[in-house]
């Protein structure tokens, strides 16, 4: 919270005290005091670290403490007892009537949609469709959409992709590689190999082949052909 110009906040337990230190240049405000209720504010642990530290130093009972961070006098004993709040209450899951019979079914079709093209993969919408033609599901469209939404995430189905700009100079650097491929030369089937080499800043490519049985003088002509295409593009001269 940012304070205007000549007004200073400080916080107690779970009020904010707004005090005006006098008028600015840059304010107008004569407010000498205002409360304000405000929410509690950070983690659990730091809640507890904050009721442990009032009953150190100021006394305090558990129903003060209780009120001024607003909590119920049990959270307050569970602080005072440890500084580390206790687990959660796992709840058994309860059971889901309309979706439990087709969650077999629904997991299937996501996992099969991992060997198919992206655009071809079911949505929530598509599977709800198919449920309600193919097997006659009785249940509405948003029960569906969450449950896949959270399967996929529990089957590990959601891949987040990350993007690094880059920058490269022209004429700086470039990618090489070198690989095999099929060509069909006077009517027979011959493995040849093939030399590319990429420009970092623009994109373009030289890509060459070479002899079916690769030589150390053919990597060095095709190299140096490459070197020179790629040169005469970006205007730089090439050196053995």
């Amino acid at each position: 919270m940012l304070a205007p110009p000549g007004v200073a906040f400080s916080l107690l337990g779970g009020r904010c005290v707004v005090t005006n230190v006098g008028p600015t240049p840059e304010s107008d405000l004569h407010v000498s005091v205002v409360d304000v209720e405000v929410g509690q504010v950070g983690s659990r642990v730091e809640l507890f670290e904050a009721i442990r530290r009032d009953r150190r130093i100021e006394s305090l009972s558990i129903r003060e403490l209780a009120e001024r961070h607003k909590v119920h006098r049990r959270a307050v004993r569970q602080a005072l007892a440890s500084a580390l709040p206790p687990p959660r209450k796992e709840y058994v899951a309860r059971s889901r009537p309309a979706i439990d019979p087709w969650r077999e079914v629904i997991d299937a079709w996501l996992i099969a949609d991992q060997v198919e093209h992206r655009k071809q993969r079911h949505t929530a919408r598509r599977v709800w469709q198919r449920l309600v033609a193919e097997h006659g599901a009785v249940l509405s469209e948003v029960t569906v959409s969450r449950y896949v939404t959270r399967r996929r995430v529990e089957l590990d189905l959601v891949k987040v992709e990350v993007f690094v700009p880059q920058s490269h100079e022209p004429g700086a650097e470039a990618e090489v590689d070198f690989g095999e491929f099929y060509a069909t030369i006077g009517g027979l089937k011959v493995k040849v190999w093939m030399f590319v080499m990429r420009l970092s800043h623009s994109g373009r490519r030289s890509i060459s082949p070479t002899a079916p049985r690769p030589r150390k003088r053919s990597w060095r002509d095709t190299s140096w052909r490459s070197s020179t295409l790629v040169a005469s593009r970006v205007g730089c001269a090439t050196t053995t």
